[in-house]
């Protein structure tokens, strides 16, 4: 016998059609994110109890919904988004079919609290199977509409059971309003538990996409995208986004994709565009995109599927080859310079010398065998890194000094009173000549070298003079303490006992230290060097002597003169600020002389600098400014400020810069003179083995960058 065919009651009817729009609470919110962002909300929160089965609370600033339309607003194919058939070729909101508030109140109850731009109040109305329960009443409220969801899912018992926890189900929010908020930059988006204080996500309504992708994923992978975009006339479509570069890789390929501003998935760009990923990341990893593709509305066909997570477009093969072209451009040059991003932190006290084994010896105990990624290279002469880097030609002239090594090198094993009594017997040495075109400098005073120590720093600290000046000044104290409560011992232990490599450039120099390699900053670490010796050795300098007084009036019109001095015109004429200078500077001479052994004369002639480091003299392009900031950086009414402006200032002024060097080298053509290379090898890094107290800023600033890691490289290259 023939089924009998009915026509369902609608109550059924509605339920059906609400389980295909409604799959689950995050299928909800999406829905309304959407209305949302429809009314021109900026401000969308979202609160969530129990994965949002017991309550889905959303709250936007929209234009909101007027009184008279509350009685409509949960029945089906009710929209104020769409009039005619046509109008679905040039759509361009969200939302048409009018089904999402309608699916809602079929499975859930509803309540929306609403207040448009020009009402007095706000109106509240519930909803329950798309129709209204009672008339809307007045009440108080913000700008907006506040929709709250309840018990979702209350008569639909197998799909509420067939969902998964609550805190899975939570995690789909998530990461449903996650994608909204990275797509819609310049809008607020938060989500919450309810009850809780801390939102999971919460977005500025002033970030871009870059730092919302930051906020939701993490800095690792904002640091490795690449932005892409490219447009097409003759297709009809223009792509922008981001996407991840070589350096980065995941499990699982995330694709956030918005076609015209609707988050919809395309697994056939999702696979052309992993096919374009196999060539550069390892087996087995995908990447990350975010892609945002506009295409003309009348190519689109956006009503395919009940939650419109698929669209259908013209051209789409066309389109997607050309996307995966544009990418495929982007990662080649991408990867022509690959960028390495280390973690700035330094080893502690726990990473001693002990923690790396070090096979020297054959008869070793078998039981402690070093595996090869664990040894170390012991011998810093071996090669360098000078010996890939440019051909062999004849090495530059070290200067002569006739100062034996040995005596120098046994001071650093010097106890207290062997120390005293060495500095006892020093002879004077001879002041330095200086030419102030750089030209080259004689030594007849062995180098100086203060051992590192913990306490009595004061006495032990010796300077080229027949006797140490003892220096009681609390100020000078104070500053020397302040050193010595921020080093950091870690960084100081791998300076004492790093294996040169090789200088990058003037400002960049490699080091090995164990297993590990590091990059430092030369510029920081000289300064940093120069300003300790400054504080350390207070009054008790050697002399560097100009062969002809320099002009302080010259001097300051040439620092007045550059872009780096600051002047302006309202700053009065230069010869007066110069005129200035040299008279102010005329009147700390006797001070900067005594202290720093800074000497200028009564005509306001520069004769002499103090002498710092034995063979080392600062590049006196950098003079002029020197000489206008110690005008006007410097705090010379407090003790304690201006020996340390002072010093700041010295020691930025002898610190080897990168602007300075090439310019000296490109005009310097003494054979006689040291490279900037054999200076920073022989004279700076001897200096920071024994003089320097690295402090603990070092290690997080930049200034020293760890790069590579033995143990981690051989991971690596197994798994090539």
């Amino acid at each position: 016998m023939a089924g009998v065919i009915r026509r369902l009651d609608e109550t059924v009817v509605n339920r059906i059609a609400a389980g295909e729009v409604i799959q689950r609470p995050a299928n909800a919110i999406k829905e309304m994110i959407e209305n949302c962002l429809d009314a021109k909300s900026t401000n969308i929160q979202v609160t969530v109890k129990e994965g949002g089965l017991k309550l889905i609370q959303i709250q936007d600033n929209g234009t909101g919904i007027r009184k008279e339309d509350l009685e409509i607003v949960c029945e089906r194919f009710t929209t104020s988004k769409l009039q005619t058939f046509e109008d679905l070729t040039s759509i361009s909101t969200y939302g048409f079919r009018g089904e999402a508030l309608a699916s809602i109140s079929h499975v859930a109850h509803v309540t929306i609290t609403t207040k448009t731009a020009d009402g007095k109040c706000a109106y509240r109305a519930n909803y329950c199977d798309g129709k209204l329960k009672a008339p809307s009443k007045p009440c108080a409220g913000n700008q907006g509409t506040l929709i709250s969801v309840e018990d979702l899912f209350y008569n639909v018992p197998t799909r509420r059971k067939a969902l998964k926890s609550p805190s899975e189900e939570y995690s789909r929010i998530v990461e449903v309003v996650s994608r909204y908020a990275i797509h819609n930059s310049g809008k607020s988006f938060t989500v919450k538990k309810q009850g809780e204080m801390v939102a999971d996500v919460k977005t500025l309504p002033n970030a871009s996409v870059l730092d919302n992708i930051r906020v939701v994923f993490g800095v690792a992978v904002s640091r490795e995208m690449i932005e892409v975009g490219c447009e097409d006339q003759k297709l009809a479509f223009k792509l922008q986004g981001y996407i991840s570069n070589a350096n980065y890789s995941v499990k699982k390929c995330i694709l956030i994709l918005f076609i015209n501003h609707r988050l919809v998935e395309s697994s056939a760009l999702k696979k052309a565009i992993e096919t374009v990923y196999t060539a550069y990341l390892p087996k087995n990893t995908h990447p990350f995109l975010y892609l945002s593709l506009e295409i003309a509305p009348h190519n689109i066909d956006v009503n395919v599927h009940p939650t419109k997570h698929e669209v259908h477009f013209l051209h789409e093969d066309c389109i997607i080859e050309s996307i995966q072209k544009h990418i495929e451009s982007k990662l080649l040059g991408s990867n022509s310079s690959r960028t390495y991003f280390t973690q700035t932190l330094l080893p502690g006290l726990s990473a001693s010398v002990s923690d790396v084994k070090v096979s020297n010896s054959s008869s070793a105990d078998p039981s402690e065998r070093v595996y090869a990624h664990q040894m170390v290279r012991t011998d810093s002469k071996a090669q360098k890194l000078d010996a890939f880097l440019q051909p062999v030609s004849k090495p530059s002239l070290a200067p002569k000094t006739t100062s034996p090594p040995a005596p120098v090198q046994a001071t650093a094993e010097l106890d207290d009173a062997e120390m005293l009594d060495a500095v006892d017997g020093l002879e004077p040495g001879p002041s330095k000549e200086l030419e102030l075109d750089s030209g080259p400098v004689q030594s007849e005073t062995p180098p100086r070298k203060r051992p590192h120590v913990e306490e009595d720093k004061d006495d032990l600290t010796a300077a080229c003079t027949p006797r140490r000046r003892v220096i009681k000044l609390t100020s000078v104290k104070d500053l020397r303490n302040e050193i010595s409560e921020q080093t950091h011992k870690g960084l100081q232990e791998m300076l004492q006992n790093h294996s040169f490599v090789g200088c990058v450039n003037p400002q960049w120099t490699l080091v090995q230290h164990h297993t590990k390699l590091y990059l430092l900053n030369t510029t920081k670490l000289s300064q940093e060097l120069f300003y300790q010796i400054l504080i350390y050795d207070f009054g008790n300098f050697g002399v560097l002597r100009l062969s002809s007084p320099a002009p302080l009036y010259d001097l300051a019109m040439l620092a007045l003169d550059s872009e780096d001095s600051g002047w302006t015109e309202e700053d009065g004429p230069k010869e007066g600020l110069a005129q200035y200078i040299v008279d102010f500077l005329k009147k700390k001479a006797e001070m900067m002389e005594d202290y720093f052994s800074m000497e200028i004369d009564e005509e306001g002639n520069l004769t002499a600098l103090p002498l710092l480091l034995d063979n080392y003299t600062p590049a006196m392009e950098g003079l002029p400014l020197f000489i206008l900031r110690l005008a006007t950086e410097v705090n010379w009414d407090n003790e304690r400020e201006c020996f340390r402006d002072f010093s700041k200032e010295c020691s930025q002024f002898y610190s080897i810069r990168k602007e300075y060097i090439l310019e000296a080298e490109a005009a310097d053509s003494s054979e006689a003179e040291p490279s900037w290379q054999w200076k920073v090898e022989h004279v700076l890094f001897k200096a920071f083995r024994s003089l320097l107290s690295p402090p603990k800023h070092f290690s997080e600033d930049g200034s020293v960058l760890q790069i590579a890691n033995l143990p981690d490289l051989y991971k690596v290259f197994e798994r090539c």
